[in-house]
């Protein structure tokens, strides 16, 4: 099935650094059989990026479990091969040849991170293979003039808070805010959904008085936080990923800073975050591209499914994995075909020119692989979150300006 040679001795005792996960495997270690689809992934599951890694685990596993009770894809049951990156972008490269080279899987999905897709997308285009990812979403991955890649959420990270920065400049001149404090992550990501608000409310005439970048393990936040209390700024904008934004929304309020809103990227929606913060949570905004409420088809069973397999709700990483998934099994089905080799153009083809019906609702891309949707903006109100802005999907009022916290 593969026409990919096996690798010399070099990279196979390279692999065995590698933590392997097997989810539904035989354990062989060649590509899939006449009878499976071999998939091959490289995931984060230990080091800076390992929390959402599992997300996207969990979301890829519920996949592979939903599609094979539907008959597999071709009449062919679908396999997962996992190897741990370690969220290091050099690991992320030796998996990715690994899985294509020496376990000659059929197909690839994406890793976590912008920062490990950008060098794993760069193998999966050597060997011409469909690269479709659920968690690169800065402006530097379609940047790099991949033609095989395909980003499985609505939007990309500059274009996320699109909604929230037309709400606020739409206010009248009195309610509108002047001022606007920035902190965020040094990745790629959380710099995108952070600078892409910052500047379109920067375009529009506010005035930024804080703008901090801080490296991915930062904890003491008590700096940065000092300096946007001491700014007064009337929004906040958090570039960041979980543990981070705890961390500076905690600084913040033993600061009794109070801005008028405050804006932070992927913590709100993460299912511990309220239980991290406590009950000061009202009014904190986040850009999502995934609902459990969302009544798409697929999604009311994507969301019965996922929690009678593990406990509780999906949450966003796990919703864009779940989508990758539909993404690759549409191209799949369409095609016909499953394979390395001219399969892959196909594919690659077929999704330029098709939309597919996904858990985050119908996806297209341009010639980039940047989907052409947008984002929700969800707000704590009544200490949940609820989807406020596009005012046509909203399930409760935008709050301005936020509660004291």
């Amino acid at each position: 099935m593969s026409l990919w040679k096996r690798p010399t001795l070099g990279l196979t005792a390279t692999l065995s650094a590698s933590v392997l996960v097997l989810t539904g495997c035989s354990g062989t270690s060649g590509g899939g059989s006449d009878d499976t689809v071999l998939i091959g992934v490289s995931l984060p599951l230990t080091g800076d990026f390992s929390e959402p890694g599992k997300g996207v685990q969990r979301g890829y596993e519920s996949w592979v479990e939903a599609v094979n009770a539907d008959g597999g894809l071709l009449g062919r049951e679908v396999e997962l091969k996992i190897l741990d990156d370690q969220s290091s972008a050099d690991r992320v490269v030796q998996d990715y040849e690994a899985l294509i080279a020496h376990y000659e899987v059929d197909l690839v999905f994406g890793p976590f991170s912008t920062r490990l897709v950008v060098p794993s997308a760069r193998v999966a285009e050597e060997y011409g293979m469909l690269f479709v990812e659920p968690a690169g979403a800065a402006d530097q991955v379609f940047a790099q003039g991949f033609e095989n890649l395909f980003y499985a959420a609505p939007a990309i990270a500059d274009d996320h808070y699109d909604h929230l920065a037309e709400h606020i400049l739409s206010l009248p001149p009195a309610e509108r805010p002047r001022t606007v404090a920035v902190a965020a992550m040094d990745d790629p990501f959380a710099q995108g959904t952070a600078y892409g608000l910052r500047d379109r409310l920067a375009e529009a005439g506010l005035d930024i008085v804080v703008d901090e970048v801080y490296p991915p393990n930062t904890t003491d936040f008590g700096g940065i936080a000092a300096k946007i209390a001491d700014s007064g700024a009337d929004v906040v904008i958090g570039g960041t990923q979980y543990q981070d934004a705890v961390n500076l929304i905690v600084a913040l309020q033993q600061l009794g800073y109070q801005p008028q809103l405050a804006a932070f990227s992927t913590a709100p929606t993460n299912p511990e975050f309220s239980e991290a913060i406590g009950d000061r949570t009202e009014g904190i905004l986040a850009p999502t591209g995934y609902t459990t409420r969302a009544d798409w088809p697929s999604n009311v069973e994507f969301v019965e499914h996922y929690t009678e397999m593990f406990g509780g709700p999906p949450a966003e990483d796990e919703a864009n994995a779940y989508t990758t998934g539909q993404v690759v099994a549409a191209a799949v089905e369409a095609v016909g075909c499953a394979e390395q080799g001219d399969c892959q153009q196909r594919l690659v083809d077929w999704l330029r020119e098709n939309e597919v019906d996904t858990v985050v609702g119908p996806l297209s891309w341009d010639d980039r692989g940047r989907p052409q949707s947008a984002h929700l903006i969800q707000q704590y109100v009544g200490n949940e979150m609820s989807i406020v802005l596009p005012r046509d999907a909203a399930e409760a009022d935008l709050i301005h300006p936020k509660p004291a916290w």
